[in-house]
């Protein structure tokens, strides 16, 4: 008995040996998505003239990014994504979730650069999709390219119809995208890895945890402009 105790112990040891550095890796996983994230972000906005129009921000829902990896995070074929999502709540942006795009045909790279994406929901309807943490662009939920610039009065299609706009930044290039047909979803391990298991993907939308200590520059970067864009209506 006293045998098998010991090896028992041993057992539990390699166990919680195993699992830390896991929890260790995907912890630093997030964070370096939430960093790509927050780069995207500030390289978009960082050209006004080319950037998203303020009119878009200051009505923005949720705002999705989808930074490229370099080292496969997509997919030729096989189109796959991962990135990061916050809402907007009473208190602010909420603290993000982790989502992934998949399938489509579009083709997330050209010649081999890969491409940033950024999705906005832009009324109730897209904030009810998030919160579903599942859903069809252009299935489920109405998308439709969204207008860059200074100037969003080229198009109106995105105020009557659009509960989401979607962009692109490939080779320097930012505009509209048409992703009918991608299915956004959670990213449960990222999400569970973040705020633990027992966290629903809406409660942390909705602003029912803190915004954790490795989130809190993307969080910043989408308040940034969402306050300027309000201050410049």
């Amino acid at each position: 008995m006293k045998r098998f105790t010991a090896y028992a112990a041993v057992g539990t040891m390699v166990a919680v040996g195993l699992v830390q550095p896991s929890l260790a890796q995907d912890k630093s996983k997030d964070g370096e998505r939430l960093s790509a994230a927050s780069a995207v972000i500030e390289e978009v906005m960082g050209t006004p003239d080319k950037a998203i129009p303020h009119s878009i921000l200051s009505g923005a829902s949720c705002v999705v990014v989808i930074p490229s990896y370099k080292k496969g995070a997509f997919l030729v074929g096989a189109q796959y994504g991962q990135g990061v999502a916050t809402c907007r709540t009473p208190q602010g942006w909420s603290a993000p979730v982790f989502v992934k795009l998949e399938g489509g045909s579009f083709g997330f790279q050209a010649g081999g650069q890969s491409t940033d994406l950024i999705l906005i929901a832009m009324n109730h309807g897209g904030l009810e999709h998030m919160l579903s943490s599942k859903f069809k662009i252009g299935g489920d939920a109405a998308a439709s390219a969204g207008p860059v610039g200074r100037d969003a009065q080229a198009g109106t299609d995105w105020k009557l119809n659009a509960e989401f706009l979607t962009y692109s930044r490939s080779k320097g290039l930012f505009a509209g995208i048409d992703l009918d047909g991608t299915v956004l979803s959670q990213n449960t391990d990222g999400t569970r890895s973040e705020y633990g298991a027992n966290v629903p993907y809406n409660t942390v939308l909705q602003g029912g945890v803190p915004t954790p200590d490795n989130a809190r520059i993307f969080v910043s970067s989408v308040a940034k402009y969402f306050v300027s864009a309000r201050d410049s209506q």
